[in-house]
């Protein structure tokens, strides 16, 4: 299957909306959305991540999906993604197709992260918040779903030893809450049904 096309597109869509989605609620964590980003590019399907500044309170240098915590005036949590991705890469919400929607999960800086699933047209005339983002980096699909790509590696954090999932593409180190939602995602789209 041609991943991007309007049939893998449509699969996606079917594959998370057939499903029963985790929702956490933890009244003292706040809530946050990130948009998980798929494009198509010279006849293959990507993802867009973000690699955070160095002025940014959170996550400083890593890279993310687009995204962002809850203002007041979103709706719900799909605006909230979209309205980060918009503030931070210039995408605008007329130009995403939401796909559907992940598990929620917890970062350790006590987040409650909704990953929202989007399909956008490329190429895309991007508007880079150079306070927040410091580069753009478009992922291969085929890339991320190569056997040595991913890893499991153990940190020590607090005290406490701790598994977290990475992938490696190029000189890029996914890793933390963004491959624990790259994880779900490319599990629930290659899984046999």
């Amino acid at each position: 299957m041609k991943f991007c096309e309007k049939d893998f597109i449509d699969q996606i869509g079917k594959i998370l909306s057939s499903r029963k989605r985790r929702v956490i609620s933890h009244p003292p964590f706040s809530h946050a959305a990130v948009l998980v980003p798929l494009f198509q590019k010279g006849g293959d399907c990507h993802l867009l991540f973000t690699k955070r500044s160095e002025e940014v309170k959170y996550h400083k240098g890593e890279i993310s999906f687009p995204g962002g915590v809850v203002d007041e005036e979103d709706r719900e949590l799909i605006h909230t993604a979209l309205r980060e991705a918009h503030e931070e890469i210039g995408l605008k919400e007329s130009d995403i197709q939401i796909i559907g929607v992940l598990d929620d999960i917890v970062t350790i800086t006590e987040f409650i992260v909704t990953p929202i699933v989007g399909v956008f047209p490329y190429p895309y005339p991007f508007k880079v918040s150079e306070v927040e983002i410091a580069e753009l980096i478009e992922v291969p699909l085929a890339s991320l779903l190569e056997e040595d790509c991913f890893s499991e590696r153990e940190i020590f954090r607090g005290g406490q030893r701790e598994i977290v999932f990475a992938y490696q593409y190029g000189e890029h180190t996914i890793w933390g809450a963004t491959a624990r939602i790259l994880k779900q995602f490319l599990d629930l789209i290659t899984s046999k049904p």
